[in-house]
Formats: structure tokens, C-alpha cells, sequence
């Protein structure tokens, strides 16, 4: 008899586990445990997200015929790691062997890896998770052909392998990618959607209860607690956002609007991350609704590159460069990250605003946190680590093989260049123009130096000229080092600049 042990982001019946296991004779081990539920600050709906989707989880499987053992969250309990459980389970049944399918965690895995082997005394068979599409080694097998990673390459490949969105070995439309066609503000001409309700049961109401009660020091609310945590719930979210948002996904993908805490996003990403929804799924769904007239190119295209593409590639990026990816930190930053991301209490409306949307849903869309809550941790140079563990710490979709990759590579530059071939930073004309977070204010965005001059606009030109040994050599940052060569007012920009650097917890 062997035990097969399911991660809180493995809950797929396609699960390599699960192909891999008898389920007459083998048991299914399931654990809410304190050392994962706690290493970081994790957001309550993200807590209550994962344990709930995994009761429901080893409900279906116990229906299904397999023998599930199931541990549930006990901050008194002696079993503190997925390890104790393990062992002690293993002692109990006299299991012959152990099989996991391959985590989302370095940390993690290096533990199953070198660890439980010789703590169990049995083998541990580590799976490769066959829920991507594109394996470890035929990622390396790829980035091993060229001197500079770039995901658009990778994507184009992705797709020629799939056939996604292809008329025989050309894009459909004639174009690879429409990022271009997907950047509109929003008028407010266009509706908003109704965002889908789901129907709680005796599962839900008691792992609420149990989250309010065990991790009252956690970060966010549980008031606006949304999420599916069912697989029929997260397609029903898939179905409805093809059916009322996808229309208009594409064009306003990049937008922000004040009050309007999801615009046209999915928010499917804690489902695909924790297994709920598969990953080809949730492309053919979106193919098929650009077949059937349903949706357009530019939006269709940029949803699938963000999960075929994007997705894809920075768990590749991820597990090719750890763990010294982690420690990188090439700008050299050294600020601490300021308390008001952690409450939203700032008069930087767009801060205020974004980190409200975190705290009350555990969700942020992509612009708000690389262009506002990311670009704003660049600009005043906080500590990668700080704002790793802050991201990893209050989105719902976020498990560090999908976070650090992002932040540390995409938001922070801190790899050099290894996510991206430029800084993602912007002054406040960038947030004016892709929403409305500006008209209620307590800053004007249209100047830099005034006493209640926009943040973003002098912290921009400081950034840009404290590392310009850094930059200016960057083919792309050319018409930026241009522009501060011309620069009048130069001296009186970075002068204001450091003195909101000196100042940064009272903005």
C-alpha cells in the first residue's frame, strides 16, 4: 500500500498522483497544516479559498472510491508540517512507499526531494505535474538555444505546439500578438458585468468560521469572500466570464476605474494556480468563443498569451534560475517596504485604491499591481524580498513559482533584465491615462515639484537617474535618458524626489 499526498494547489483529478495511484488498495493523504498556512502572512480569503477547495476536494475523491485521510487545520496539533503528517500516517499504515506530484515551491520541494526520504526510511516518488504544457526539461531543452530569454519567442512556440489561435502554421489574424489593441481607458460607456454569486454550503460556513477564529492577525476581510471552491463553481465562473466580459476583456484589460474592483477580468487565476481549472480548458473555451463569433481577436489572443505564454513561461524562468534567483537583487535596493501597503492609508489615491481592492478580495489586476502598487516599490527602491513576500502574502492566485518570477523579475528589475529587457516604471501620466484614480487625489499629477506634486512624477526621474550607469545603455530607455538630458528643472525634480524618499510613510 502506498499514500499518495495532495497539495492545497494540486486539486485536479488529472492529477499525476491520482493517474498514478490504486485507489482499492492505495490512501490519499490531505493536510491543512500551520507551517504552510502561516510562513508568510497569507490573505484570509486566500486561507479560506484553499482549505475549503480542499475539503470539497476530498469530498469528490471519497465519492469517487479512494481512501482519503484528511487532516484538518489544529494549531494545537503535534503535526505542524506536511512532513509530520506523512510520518505519522506512514507509521500508522505501514505504507511501502510515498508518491507527490512535483510542487509549486522551491522550499517545498527540496524538502520532498532530500528530506522526507530519509525521515520516512520508505521511497518518495516525486511526479512531474503534467497539468502544463510545457514540461521543466523541455523548458531548459529550449531556453538552452538562445543567449537571451524573451517570452515572446517561447509563446510563438506554445502556440505552433498547441495550435491555438492557428491557420496551419500562421497566426490567426496574420499577427502574433495584439498587446497593442488592448491598452484602452475605460469611458464608462461600456458596462460593467455583474460578477457571479456562488451559493455557500456547510463546508464553506465552517471553514469561514474557522479562519475568523484561528487567524485573526492575517491580513484582509472575509466579508467580501467571493471565490469558488468547487470545481462546477470555477466552470461556472469560466462560462460566465466567456458569456459577459470576454467581449470586452481584451480592449479594456489595461484600465483602472476607482470603485470598479474588477473591470473585465476573469479572476480565474486562483482556480487554474490551485487546480480547480485546467489550463487547456480554460484556452479552449476562449478559442471557442472567438470561432463562434463570440469574442474578438485582441481579446481572445491576449488571454490565451497570458496563460499559454505567459503563465508557461515564468514557471519555466522559475525553476531554471532557483534558488539564486530569489536572492537577486541587482539594483541594490535597500528601502523597507512602507506600512500603508500593508493598510491602504496613503493620499496617493491610486495606492489607496489598489490596496483596498487587495485587502477586501485578495485580488489586484495586472496594471494595478505592476504600473501602481509594483511600480511605486521600483520607483522608491524597496528590498525585492519585502515586496516578494508582500505579493506572495495577499493575492489569492499567488504561490511563489507564479509570484517571484513576476515581482522580482517583471515589477522589480532586480534579475537584470532576465523577465524583462526594461524597467516597468512610470511617472503619473501613466496612471492618468489608463484611469481615473488621479481626479480624486490629493496630489496633482500635472506637475513634479509643488508640495502636493503628484509622487510618481519626481520618484520616476530620481529612478531613472540614480541608476543611469544601470539604463542609459538600454536600446529601450534611449528617448527616456534624452529627455533628462533636456531636462530643465532637473536638479529641483531630484531634490523633491528625496525629499518623498526621506518622507515615505507620510505620503
Amino acid at each position: 500500500m502506498r499514500l499518495g499526498l495532495i497539495l492545497g494547489d494540486q486539486l485536479s483529478q488529472q492529477l499525476a498522483t491520482l493517474k498514478a495511484l490504486d485507489r482499492e488498495q492505495d490512501v490519499i493523504l490531505m493536510a491543512e497544516v500551520v507551517d504552510e498556512a502561516t510562513y508568510v502572512q497569507h490573505h484570509v480569503q486566500k486561507i479560506a479559498l484553499l482549505f475549503s477547495a480542499m475539503r470539497h476536494f476530498a469530498k469528490a475523491l471519497k465519492q469517487d472510491g479512494w481512501k482519503i485521510q484528511y487532516h484538518v487545520y489544529d494549531a494545537k496539533s503535534p503535526i505542524r508540517s506536511l512532513l509530520d503528517y506523512v510520518e505519522q500516517q506512514q507509521k500508522r499504515l505501514n505504507a511501502e512507499a510515498v508518491v507527490v506530484t512535483h510542487c509549486g515551491e522551491y522550499r517545498l520541494q527540496q524538502q520532498i526531494e532530500q528530506e522526507w526520504p530519509k525521515k520516512l526510511q520508505v521511497p518518495v516518488e516525486c511526479l512531474e505535474d503534467d497539468r502544463f504544457f510545457c514540461g521543466l526539461n523541455e523548458f531548459r531543452h529550449w531556453a538552452a538555444r538562445y543567449k537571451v530569454l524573451r517570452m515572446e519567442y517561447f509563446y510563438r512556440e506554445m502556440r505552433k505546439k498547441t495550435g491555438y489561435l492557428m491557420q496551419h502554421d500562421s497566426p490567426e489574424g496574420g499577427k502574433w500578438n495584439y498587446d497593442h489593441s488592448n491598452r484602452k481607458p475605460w469611458s464608462g460607456k461600456t458596462p460593467l458585468p455583474e460578477r457571479l454569486q456562488f451559493k455557500r454550503d456547510a463546508i464553506d460556513d465552517d471553514v469561514i468560521a474557522l479562519v475568523k477564529r484561528e487567524f485573526k492577525d492575517h491580513l484582509g476581510s472575509l466579508d467580501n469572500f467571493r471565490w469558488a471552491t468547487t470545481r462546477s463553481d470555477a466552470q461556472k465562473a469560466l462560462a460566465h466570464f466567456i458569456e459577459h466580459m470576454f467581449n470586452d476583456f481584451g480592449d479594456y484589460q489595461d484600465a483602472m476605474v476607482y470603485g470598479s474592483d474588477f473591470m473585465f477580468h476573469s479572476l480565474l487565476s486562483p482556480y487554474l494556480n490551485c487546480g480547480l481549472l485546467s489550463p487547456e480548458e480554460v484556452c479552449e473555451a476562449a478559442e471557442a468563443a472567438y470561432h463562434a463569433g463570440n469574442a474578438p481577436l485582441n481579446a481572445v489572443e491576449g488571454f490565451i498569451r497570458q496563460i499559454l505564454g505567459w503563465r508557461e513561461y515564468i514557471r519555466g524562468i522559475y525553476w531554471l534560475n532557483m534558488p539564486d534567483y530569489a536572492q537577486e537583487n541587482v539594483l541594490n535596493n535597500t528601502r523597507t517596504l512602507p506600512a500603508y501597503y500593508w493598510t491602504g492609508k496613503t493620499k496617493m489615491a491610486c495606492m489607496s485604491e489598489c490596496i483596498r481592492n487587495t485587502l477586501e478580495h485578495a485580488y489586484a489586476h495586472h496594471i494595478q499591481r505592476l504600473m501602481v502598487t509594483g511600480n511605486f516599490a521600483l520607483l522608491t527602491g524597496i528590498k525585492p524580498e519585502e515586496i516578494c513576500e508582500w505579493y506572495l502574502a495577499v493575492y489569492a492566485d499567488a504561490y511563489e513559482w507564479v509570484e517571484l518570477p513576476n515581482t522580482l523579475g517583471m515589477v522589480m528589475h532586480a534579475d537584470g533584465g532576465l523577465m524583462a529587457s526594461k524597467p516597468y516604471a512610470a511617472s503619473g501620466n501613466y496612471i492618468n491615462k489608463m484611469s481615473d484614480y488621479c481626479k480624486h487625489c490629493h496630489y496633482n499629477v500635472k506637475t513634479k515639484t509643488d508640495h502636493d506634486s503628484c509622487p510618481f512624477n519626481s520618484l520616476y526621474w530620481h529612478f531613472v537617474k540614480r541608476h543611469e550607469t544601470f539604463f542609459r545603455s538600454n536600446a529601450r530607455m534611449h528617448m527616456v535618458y534624452r529627455s533628462l538630458d533636456k531636462m530643465q528643472d532637473q536638479d529641483k525634480v531630484l531634490a523633491h524626489a528625496e525629499h518623498l524618499l526621506t518622507h515615505l510613510d507620510q505620503l
